[in-house]
C-alpha cells in the first residue's frame, strides 16, 4: 500500500474526534434509551476511533468491530439510573456522595464492557483468538451470581422501585475482567479500564453539573449534558488507551461475518430504535406538544421519512463496503472516516425527527441544536489532519498493576468527594429540596 501521509496526526486530534462522536452518540441515545439506543451509540463511537486509527487490518474488519463495540455498550443499557441522580440533590453529605459514586459506578460499567469488547476484537490474533462462547457464558453466570448476592442477600437496592440489573452488569464486568486477565488480554483490559474511568467520571461530573445548573436556575437540558459527558469522556479514555498501546496485527474475519455485522448495526439496530420510538402514539403526543395542524399527516411524514432514511443509509453502506472492503488505502484515506461521519449524522437526524426540531426549528436553548455544529467540528478535526499519519506507542504497554488501578480509583473517589462537598456547601443545604422541585 502506498503511504502518502505527510506529518503526524496529533494524538489530541484522535482523542477529540473519538470523544466528540461518542459524546454525540450518547447524547442522541438519550432520545431512544435502553439497549438498542446504547448499541447504536457504542457502534458509532467505535467506528469513529477506527476512522482515525489508520490501521488497515482493523478497517478490513470494521463491521465486526463496530458490532462488538455496540454490543458491549448495549449491555449496560439494561441498567436504570434515573433514581440514582436524585441522591446528589439531597441536603446531607452521605446521600450526595453516595449518589455521585453510584452514578460513577454505572457509567464505569457501561465503559468497561463497551471498551473491553472492542479492544478484545483488535487484540485478537491468528495465534490468540478469544473464546467468545466461553466469555459470554462466564459473563452470564457472573451476572446472575452477583445480581442474586447483591439484591437478594445484601438487599442493596440502588434504584428502587426500578430494575436492579446494575448488579447483573457488575457481575458481567467482573467476569469480563477476570477472563481478560486470565487469558492474557492485558491490552484489552487496559482499554476497558481507561474507558471505565472516563465514562464513570463523565456520568458523575454530569450529575454534578445537573445539580449546579438546576440550583442556579439555569434553564437547560442538563440531563442531556450528562449523557454527552459519559460518551465524551468515555471516548477520550478509550481513544487514549488505544493510541498509547502498540497492537499486534489483528486476525482476519470472514466476509460473511463482516456482512452480518454490517447489517446488524446499520439496519437491524436502527429498525429496533425506529420500532420503539417512532410510534404513532409518540408522534401524536409530539404533535400536541408542538400544536401541529394536521396530526395524521405529521405522523405519517415522520414515520415514512424515518424508514426512507434507514433504507437509503443501508444501501449506501452496503454498496460502499462491497466496493472498497478490500482496498486498504481507500478505507484509510476517506471511506471509513466519511462513513463514520455519515453514521453519526444518521443518528442525529433520527434524534431531530424524534424531538420535532425539524418542525419547530432549532432553538438555541435545546441541546439537540448543538449536535450538528459539534459534528461539523469533528469533521474539521479529521479534514485538516487527513493527510497525516497516526503514530501509536513505540513500545508495547505492560499490564497495569492492581496497585496502580487502586491509586487511580482512590484519586477518583477523592475527586467525587470534593464534588460532593461543593454540592453541599454551595448547592445543597436546607433549601435544596425546594430548589429541585
Amino acid at each position: 500500500m502506498k503511504n502518502n501521509k505527510t506529518g503526524i496526526f496529533p494524538r489530541s486530534a484522535v482523542l477529540l474526534f473519538t470523544a466528540i462522536i461518542l459524546g454525540l452518540a450518547w447524547a442522541a441515545r438519550g432520545s431512544f434509551g435502553h439497549e438498542q439506543g446504547a448499541a447504536w451509540a457504542g457502534a458509532m463511537g467505535t467506528l469513529a476511533l477506527l476512522a482515525v486509527s489508520q490501521r488497515e487490518d482493523w478497517l478490513k474488519k470494521a463491521p465486526v468491530l463496530m458490532a462488538l463495540g455496540g454490543i458491549g455498550w448495549a449491555v449496560g443499557g439494561m441498567m436504570s439510573y434515573g433514581v440514582v441522580l436524585a441522591y446528589a440533590m439531597g441536603n446531607d453529605l452521605t446521600n450526595i456522595y453516595y449518589g455521585l459514586t453510584s452514578i460513577a459506578l454505572l457509567g464505569a460499567l457501561y465503559g468497561f464492557i463497551g471498551g473491553g469488547f472492542f479492544a478484545l476484537g483488535i487484540e485478537s490474533t491468528d495465534d490468540h483468538k478469544p473464546n467468545w462462547a466461553a466469555l459470554v457464558t462466564e459473563m452470564f453466570v457472573g451476572g446472575f451470581l452477583i445480581w442474586g448476592f447483591f439484591i437478594y442477600q445484601l438487599e442493596w437496592f440502588m434504584t428502587p422501585p426500578r430494575s436492579e440489573l446494575w448488579a447483573a452488569v457488575l457481575g458481567a464486568a467482573i467476569a469480563l475482567a477476570w477472563h481478560l486477565h486470565r487469558n492474557g488480554y492485558h491490552k484489552a483490559l487496559r482499554v476497558a479500564g481507561f474507558t471505565a474511568l472516563g465514562a464513570g467520571f463523565g456520568f458523575s461530573f454530569g450529575n454534578f453539573l445537573m445539580v449546579a445548573g438546576r440550583t442556579l436556575h439555569l434553564s437547560y437540558n442538563w440531563w442531556n449534558v450528562m449523557e454527552f459527558l459519559i460518551g465524551f469522556l468515555g471516548g477520550l479514555g478509550m481513544a487514549y488507551a488505544v493510541i498509547t498501546t502498540r497492537w499486534p496485527k489483528t486476525s482476519k474475519v470472514s466476509d460473511n461475518s463482516n456482512w452480518f455485522a454490517l447489517l446488524f448495526i446499520v439496519l437491524f439496530v436502527p429498525l429496533i430504535n425506529y420500532a420503539e420510538q417512532f410510534t404513532s402514539e409518540d408522534f401524536i403526543k409530539l404533535a400536541g406538544k408542538l400544536h401541529v395542524d394536521g396530526i395524521e399527516s405529521f405522523v405519517a411524514f415522520n414515520k415514512t421519512i424515518g424508514l426512507v432514511i434507514i433504507a437509503v443509509v443501508t444501501v449506501v453502506f452496503v454498496l460502499t463496503w462491497k466496493k472498497y472492503k478490500d482496498d486498504g488505502e481507500k478505507l484509510i484515506g476517506n471511506i471509513v472516516p466519511i462513513l463514520a461521519l455519515v453514521f453519526a449524522f444518521y443518528y442525529i437526524v433520527f434524534t431531530i425527527l424524534n424531538n420535532g426540531l425539524h418542525y419547530m426549528g432549532f432553538p438555541i436553548g435545546d441541546s439537540v441544536t448543538l449536535y450538528l455544529p459539534l459534528l461539523f467540528v469533528a469533521y474539521v478535526i479529521w479534514y485538516v489532519n487527513r493527510r497525516k499519519k497516526v503514530v501509536f506507542a513505540d513500545s508495547a504497554e505492560v499490564p497495569v498493576k492492581v496497585s496502580t488501578w487502586l491509586k487511580y480509583s482512590g484519586v477518583f473517589l477523592i475527586i467525587l468527594f470534593v464534588l460532593a462537598l461543593i454540592i453541599l456547601w454551595y448547592f445543597g443545604g436546607d433549601a435544596a429540596p425546594k430548589r429541585f422541585k
